[in-house]
């Protein structure tokens, strides 16, 4: 089985580009996650290069920047390579199953990180925790639900 789960804030703004048979989004961004235990003289956190697909590399593009702070959910892949003095160099890659935020959109405005807050529009976010055990339901969705 290879699963793993990771949280941590992105690095910096996630790179998308399209391609393959159906011009899939294919997202690429780093994720820094703090150590459960830190030791004087060690780094204090590990950095992860993620990838995400398809549908998930939209969202990833639409709602991520900067600072955002996600859970991960997905599996390593080796990305391994002879460079070109034919020398093997070993590496990994996080490809994404699922993302989701790990900050309320409030907490995320005040890391300067929320998606909505730098874009020429106003994004509706998908519902997030509001700290009080309820998710928080966007403004004009009441239409949309199957019981009022």
């Amino acid at each position: 089985m290879n699963k793993l789960i990771l949280m941590g804030r992105l690095t910096r703004d996630p790179e998308v580009r399209y391609g393959g048979a159906n011009n899939n989004a294919i997202a690429r961004f780093s994720i820094a996650v703090d150590r459960r235990f830190k030791r004087d003289g060690q780094p204090t956190a590990d950095f992860f290069n993620c990838t995400a697909f398809g549908k998930l590399g939209e969202f990833v593009e639409k709602y991520l920047r900067k600072g955002t702070k996600i859970v991960l959910d997905g599996e390593i892949q080796n990305d391994n390579y002879q460079n070109k003095e034919g020398q093997m160099v070993y590496g990994f890659q996080v490809i994404a199953n699922n993302i989701e935020f790990a900050e309320s959109k409030a907490a995320a405005q005040q890391n300067g990180s929320y998606a909505g807050a730098d874009l020429g529009t106003p994004q509706q976010a998908p519902t997030t925790d509001a700290g009080d055990g309820f998710m928080n339901i966007p403004d004009g969705i009441e239409e949309e639900l199957p019981f009022n």
